[in-house]
């Protein structure tokens, strides 16, 4: 796995862990699939928008918004 590669999957996994600390009812599984069919989730994949480098509460500030919208801005 390379360093961009590890750096989107620790993403990933930290987006889940936030959503299941915010709702102490979901699994880590509904979490996981949460992120995988987000936008956001889209964002941190592309290598163009660098998301992956970012802090993992600046980048769940955009899921939140997503979720609770319903977009992404």
């Amino acid at each position: 796995m390379n360093e961009k590669t590890e750096m989107m999957a620790d993403m990933v996994k930290n987006l889940a862990v936030l959503l299941t600390e915010q709702n102490r009812e979901m699994t880590m599984e509904e979490a996981l699939a949460t992120v995988f069919n987000s936008e956001t989730y889209r964002k941190v994949i592309d290598e163009r928008t660098h998301f992956y480098y970012q802090s993992y509460y600046y980048v769940f500030a955009f899921l939140k918004e997503e979720l609770t919208k319903g977009k992404f801005e």
